[in-house]
């Protein structure tokens, strides 16, 4: 959830790349301006609303996980099932018919993996061949996107970096939560072991309004978010440093309960990932 060397790969899903990076302790927040900040920021390309998700972005490097199935044991849908404009697309996961974002569904009620207690609409990092990514800290490793969120009970993850599936570890490094009352905040293990997540507010975004992340785990001892070309860094903890890794990105609701109305709706209008 094993890369020890890169080449300079980049994968793009409706537009451009964003940088976004990792640390965690004290954050260190400054604004970003100019032609720097501009290129940081992902532009969402033009997005058919007549095709599958497949058809406007690069599902190449993804598999989804869907909030059916059975108990512990959700639906994935292979990058092969993804690709191109007649690939998979259901009432989770699917093109909007009004504008042509990527658009993901989760109702409270969803199927679960056996170490969440929420269920999810989600894309997870793969390699070209398709097996799990799972890439060593060293180097630049970048998740950007524009996203917009319509729907949301209390507080929906919206993109993740988590640890390598055989790291010993179920947990993510950091997540990026999108709230109800427009707040962004960032959530930051201190351990592998997790259970002591520490959230960092990083902006505000009315609901129903885009916006843009970059998640970036840069020089393999930062982390760093940009939001609307906003920086902010924290140090990347010592204890993860030997931990593989991969991104994630969708509709991570976290909320529970019975309903399959009330959930969280998360829209992607550029999705990309670049390791060098």
């Amino acid at each position: 959830m094993s890369h020890h060397q890169f080449r300079s790969r980049q994968l793009s899903i409706g537009a451009g790349t964003v940088a976004l990076a990792l640390l965690a302790v004290p954050a260190i927040t400054m604004s970003s301006a100019g032609p720097a900040a501009a290129a940081a920021t992902p532009s969402a390309a033009k997005l058919n609303p007549a095709v599958a998700p497949g058809g406007n972005f690069d599902l190449s490097r993804w598999e989804l996980q869907l909030p059916t199935g059975s108990p512990g044991s959700p639906t994935t849908i292979p990058s092969s099932g993804l690709v191109g404009s007649n690939g998979f697309q259901d009432s989770y996961f699917s093109t909007d018919k009004t504008d042509g974002s990527m658009s993901f569904w989760d109702p409270e009620n969803g199927v679960t993996t056996p170490n969440s207690h929420y269920a999810r609409s989600e894309l997870r990092e793969m390699n070209p061949n398709g097996s799990a990514a799972a890439w060593s800290v060293p180097g630049t490793h970048t998740l950007s996107a524009t996203v917009k969120s319509t729907q949301i009970p209390n507080h929906v993850c919206v993109g993740q970096i988590h640890l390598g599936q055989n790291s010993g570890s179920t947990k993510p490094l950091l997540e990026l939560f999108y709230y109800a009352n427009g707040d962004v905040k960032m959530g930051i293990e201190q351990t592998p072991a997790g259970g002591n997540e520490i959230l960092y507010k990083v902006g505000n975004v009315p609901v129903g309004t885009q916006f843009t992340y970059v998640i970036a785990l840069t020089g393999g001892n930062t982390i760093r978010l940009t939001l609307n070309g906003k920086q902010t860094t924290w140090p990347l903890a010592s204890a993860f440093k030997s931990y593989t890794m991969y991104f994630k990105a969708g509709d991570y609701d976290q909320s529970t309960g019975s309903s399959s109305t009330v959930g969280a709706k998360v829209q992607f209008y550029a999705l990309s990932i670049q390791h060098a």
